[in-house]
């Protein structure tokens, strides 16, 4: 038995197969032929336009379904931090509401207990203080809001920090302002 490579003949080949078959054969035979080759063509067509259609139609899907995931992303990427900073939010709520009746002592513990929990929030996503006082100036993470001559500190150093920078999983959320020594 021979094996061949194809299981089915092409349309083209089924046509040429079907006209050398009844090359010597009347005429009409010969359109017969033609015919069942042209309506298996045909059929061949149509089931590869099907499947195109499928699976342009699955890639349409494939890329809508995408798009929702990549929106929807961009909608909740802030929601852990978001729920982490909830306890922030209440122990701050509760410290204003006992305010009036409180002693100086308590209200300073809240604050401090409510700057552990934020300080907590900001380790977990990787939120980095920036505190440049005593360093060289450096304008990538240092924003100066005052220069000042300073007789025993290095030309262009860090003076004072007037508010602390951050970073965020070492990417710069807010230079830190600071005042620097002029030359």
């Amino acid at each position: 038995m021979e094996s061949t490579s194809h299981d089915q003949p092409s349309s083209s080949s089924a046509a040429a197969n079907a006209a050398g078959d009844v090359n010597g054969a009347d005429p009409q035979t010969q359109i017969d032929a033609l015919r069942r080759a042209l309506a298996t063509a045909e059929q061949n067509a149509s089931a590869q336009r099907d499947l195109y259609l499928r699976a342009a139609a699955e890639l349409d899907n494939v890329r809508k379904r995408a798009q929702r995931d990549i929106e929807s992303a961009h909608r909740y990427a802030n929601e852990a931090f978001a729920a982490e900073l909830l306890p922030v939010r209440d122990s701050l709520e509760l410290a204003v509401r006992s305010g009036s009746n409180a002693e100086a002592r308590t209200l300073i513990a809240g604050q401090e207990a409510t700057l552990k929990l934020l300080e907590r929030v900001f380790d977990r996503f990787n939120i980095r203080q920036i505190d440049p006082a005593g360093e060289t100036f450096d304008p990538k993470q240092h924003e100066a809001v005052l220069m000042q001559e300073a007789g025993d500190a290095e030309p262009n150093s860090v003076l004072q920090v007037v508010q602390p920078g951050y970073e965020l999983g070492g990417r710069l959320l807010r230079p830190a302002r600071v005042v620097v020594a002029r030359a």
